[in-house]
């Protein structure tokens, strides 16, 4: 009979308390049983298919044109590259941070939070920006793949609606089908590693879409009129608050800090501390040196990928972008003739990135039903147990994403609300758990950084709520198209 643990206590712990002392005493193997930190038979390429996955998140890729439409092609570069170098220097932060100078290991981002914020101030900052970016993630997978599986089948039937009616089955329905094709996948993968080889489809499948989309307007016949005068300025608020949601645009395709720590958690054989996860160590070999290679590798793929994405997609397009981003450019330039047997190909691959997506992003959530399940139980979860939880969670993303189908709208909203989990929070909790000395370099550098990240998130969110306020919002509940 096992004894009676607050698991949820050991695995999001009171910062004066170490969590490792239960596996330092051989007690209950608590980590063993999450998902997240289930194995650690992952290694640097591994550590690159999840961060390349991860990394290219559909929707917010597919906008990056809008951008430089809005700012041009110099300002747009400029903005890249410094919001570029930014995330990669609070993904180092976090590296860094995993092992913390009291020996406490943070395998998870909210856990990171509480043991620098404390436990309420931690849990009430990190709490929403991690679920936001995990769950959201998912629900958008599910209404971008079901708004266009019904094209799909639409251009695989052809004229041909004798034998095949593509009409016949709903936008609903395509949400249904892609939700229990991914929570199918999703029961045989017990553990983060398992995601592996499908984080590896999903890079692939990411990198592959994002080329096509600009390399086969370029090549082929670029539409007719295009300009590439940029349509941002400081003459009134409206071509202000687009010149702000131009840099939310190029900051939102660089999110993805809520899974580094997941993926770089560890077992420390030199404390003899019993965390288990992705990544093996030993005293001569820290995890942090492996993740951070493996962070240079997959953050130039992702970056040399959405560079040329968005490059080349203002490029082909111009300022003749529509605001859907370079899927409804695609759709609306090139969906007739010879060009529509290479449209449902993209849009296949689409579905299958969001697949792979879906599954990266989901263990987080997936995790945190679990540790409320073995906390009341206190014991892991079976095969039963975790297949009901992750059908348990997809029935909920399904829901929303039917209910709430406008919430792609929201994103900037919503979106500019999470950025500090990417541009300030890292910095914040360096001079809390590392403690510089004040007015040291390090100092200087996270304070102001961390400042200018909350200056970026407040102009992100003032530009959504006045494009919400001037354009208004199809609130279409229960109506997906």
């Amino acid at each position: 009979m096992l004894p009676a643990v607050n698991i949820s206590q050991r695995i999001y712990p009171n910062t004066n308390e170490n969590s490792s002392d239960e596996g330092r005493k051989g007690g209950i193997p608590f980590e063993e049983w999450l998902p997240l930190t289930e194995s650690r038979n992952g290694n640097i390429f591994t550590c690159i298919f999840h961060l390349v996955n991860a990394g290219i998140k559909t929707p917010q890729a597919l906008t990056l044109p809008l951008a430089f439409a809005t700012l041009g092609w110099a300002w747009g570069s400029i903005a890249f590259v410094v919001v570029f170098a930014w995330q990669l220097y609070t993904t180092w932060l976090l590296v860094q941070l995993h092992e913390s100078p009291s020996g406490t290991r943070c395998s998870r981002y909210l856990r990171l939070t509480i043991v620098a914020f404390g436990p309420k101030l931690g849990k009430l900052l990190g709490l929403f920006p991690v679920m936001y970016l995990s769950g959201a993630t998912c629900i958008n997978a599910i209404i971008l793949s079901g708004s266009i599986m019904k094209p799909l089948l639409l251009i695989l039937c052809g004229d041909d609606h004798q034998q095949c009616n593509p009409r016949a089955v709903t936008v609903v329905e395509w949400h249904l089908v892609f939700i229990v094709a991914a929570t199918l996948i999703s029961c045989r993968l017990p553990n983060l590693n398992s995601v592996a080889w499908v984080s590896l489809s999903g890079a692939i499948t990411a990198i592959v879409y994002c080329f096509f989309l600009w390399i086969l307007p370029i090549c082929k016949n670029r539409p007719l009129g295009l300009s590439h005068q940029p349509n941002g300025g400081f003459h009134d608020t409206t071509e202000v608050m687009s010149i702000f949601s131009a840099l939310g645009t190029i900051a939102f395709a660089f999110r993805g800090h809520n899974l580094v720590l997941e993926i770089e958690v560890q077992k420390h054989e030199a404390f003899n501390i019993n965390f288990r996860g992705t990544l093996p160590t030993s005293s001569k070999n820290p995890p942090r040196i492996t993740m951070w290679r493996a962070v240079i590798v997959a953050y130039t793929l992702v970056a040399i990928t959405l560079f040329s994405l968005g490059i080349g997609g203002f490029w082909a397009y111009g300022i003749l972008i529509p605001r859907g981003g370079l899927l409804s450019a695609f759709t609306m330039f090139y969906r007739h003739g010879s060009y529509k047997s290479m449209l449902a190909i993209i849009y296949f691959i689409i579905i299958i990135n969001s697949l792979c997506l879906f599954q990266i992003y989901g263990m987080v959530v997936f995790d945190n039903l679990e540790l409320r399940f073995t906390g009341k139980k206190n014991k892991p979860c079976t095969v039963l147990n975790r297949a009901a939880l992750r059908a348990f969670f997809g029935a909920v993303a399904f829901f929303v994403s039917v209910a709430l189908p406008f919430l792609p709208k929201l994103a900037a909203l919503l979106g500019g609300l999470a950025l500090p989990l990417t541009f300030v929070y890292p910095c914040f909790m360096w001079i809390a758990i590392k403690k510089p000395g004040q007015f040291s370099p390090m100092w200087w550098l996270n304070w102001v950084v961390g400042c200018l990240g909350i200056v970026l998130s407040a102009l992100v969110v003032t530009s959504a709520i006045y494009n919400l306020a001037k354009h208004g919002l199809d609130a279409n509940f229960f109506h997906p198209k």
